[in-house]
């Protein structure tokens, strides 16, 4: 056998035959790693390849899949109501955002229930990860800790030991003696995988892996690690703010329309059962600049206030700065107001951000954004028990957006009023109707 280097994408998985600095498929620059690949020296025509056997869809006999159930409920929902036996699972997210701890409370959770679990690092020595497990909960006989990055003896272990679930923390670290390269490489993180993948598989055990995030917030290593998995977790919030989310972006066993809502805490991850309180300020007062919108995530509808703060510039060009929200949407949306409601704010810094560190990626916060800016150039609240969400165009109109009737729905049963496309056409009759002309 021949060796070769070919040359992959880290984001894309794009292939090269030499070096280059930028990726073509994806545009990003330095994200191309060498990976050694065997070819044989000579190529020869295969023939007389066997068939396979195909099976009649209507004819294959449906097992009954028994999850394991942590008792975390805003876990277990997130993974479509418990983990599945045999599959492989990848958590993701920022250092420090909890997914050590989170993966910690559900080995404690099953080992609770008199089922062998083993947690396996290649990061952190037995020491720290047993101080982690005391600050969880109680460990007991059957949570069991391996420390080892070899991917060919945490397998062998697997062999001995049985666990129903297993955790890898974190991938990057583990390598396989029969790959040259170093840990956490291109082609050790695939072909680590794969072996882990088959093992869970064969050996019908529940395979947890954690893998770092880039600064763009995706899953370290070839893109093809999230398809080669059964299930991506992302543990998502903002470090300077206990509330973290845990999103599903894949899972072949459920739903992706759930997500789980924890609260950061010193004896780990509390689950919070209604997340619209934990996204409202503190304050009973109304303020001006203060707007409250119902994000959607998935199929779950909870509160977010949005804040808005002007100032006068003490510079030449005027600052715009927001936390939470896409900043181009917040330059979008100033200047409608400048250009079709005519809320002049040339002269003025503009502050927006989305209280408890939550992100709102989607346009329907559009409307309580606007408001929540023009409440605060005209130093009027709004309404109290006032909801608004609805998508605002380039020409000043508001539009419907989906799941209007789950949102509508929540509002009724938080006993909110609500201002939407159907109260207001546009966004002048609506910026009329709460602070008039």
């Amino acid at each position: 056998m021949a060796i070769k280097k070919v040359y992959h994408c880290v984001h894309c998985d794009a292939q090269y035959p030499k070096w280059v600095g930028q990726c073509a498929q994806c545009g990003k620059w330095g994200s191309v790693e060498e990976e050694a690949a065997h070819e044989s020296e000579k190529r020869e025509e295969k023939k007389n390849l066997p068939t396979g056997k195909t099976l009649q869809i209507k004819d294959i006999q449906q097992k009954d899949v028994v999850r394991l159930q942590t008792g975390i409920e805003e876990f277990d929902r997130v993974v479509g109501g418990g983990i599945v036996p045999g599959s492989l699972l990848l958590l993701g997210g920022d250092p420090g955002i909890g997914k050590s701890t989170l993966t910690g409370q559900v080995c404690t959770a099953l080992s609770t229930q008199k089922k062998n679990v083993l947690y396996v690092s290649g990061e952190e020595s037995a020491e720290q990860v047993a101080l982690r497990f005391q600050r969880l909960g109680k460990s007991n006989s059957h949570l069991h800790f391996l420390g080892e990055t070899a991917v060919e003896s945490i397998i062998g272990t697997f062999q001995k030991e049985k666990p129903v679930l297993a955790v890898i923390d974190s991938i990057q670290t583990v390598a396989s003696v029969e790959i040259e390269q170093a840990a956490g490489s291109l082609t050790q993180v695939r072909a680590c995988t794969v072996k882990l993948l088959q093992a869970a598989k064969e050996l019908g055990i529940a395979l947890f892996i954690v893998g770092h995030v880039t600064k763009d917030g995706a899953v370290a290593g070839p893109k093809t690690l999230e398809h080669l998995v059964d299930s991506v977790l992302y543990l998502e919030g903002d470090p300077q703010h206990g509330y973290r989310l845990l999103r599903g972006v894949k899972n072949r066993f459920g739903s992706t329309a759930e997500v789980g809502v924890f609260e950061m805490k010193e004896t780990g991850l509390a689950e919070i059962k209604d997340p619209s309180k934990i996204f409202l300020s503190a304050h009973e007062t109304l303020v001006p600049g203060s707007a409250i919108t119902i994000a959607l995530e998935g199929n779950r509808p909870f509160l977010v206030e949005i804040q808005a703060l002007i100032s006068k510039t003490h510079f030449g060009y005027p600052k715009r700065a927001s936390s939470g929200l896409d900043n181009n949407r917040v330059q979008l949306l100033l200047a409608v107001l400048e250009r079709r409601v005519g809320v002049n704010l040339g002269e003025y810094d503009v502050f927006v951000n989305v209280v408890g560190g939550y992100r709102i990626k989607e346009p329907a916060a559009d409307l309580a954004i606007a408001l929540a800016i023009t409440s605060a150039y005209k130093n009027i609240p709004l309404k109290q028990k006032t909801v608004v969400f609805g998508e605002v165009g380039l020409g000043g109109e508001v539009r419907n957006v989906l799941h209007s009737e789950t949102r509508n729905k929540e509002a009724k049963n938080l006993g909110m009023n609500v201002i939407d496309a159907e109260t207001g056409k546009t966004l002048t009759e609506s910026i009329h109707s709460l602070f008039g002309s």
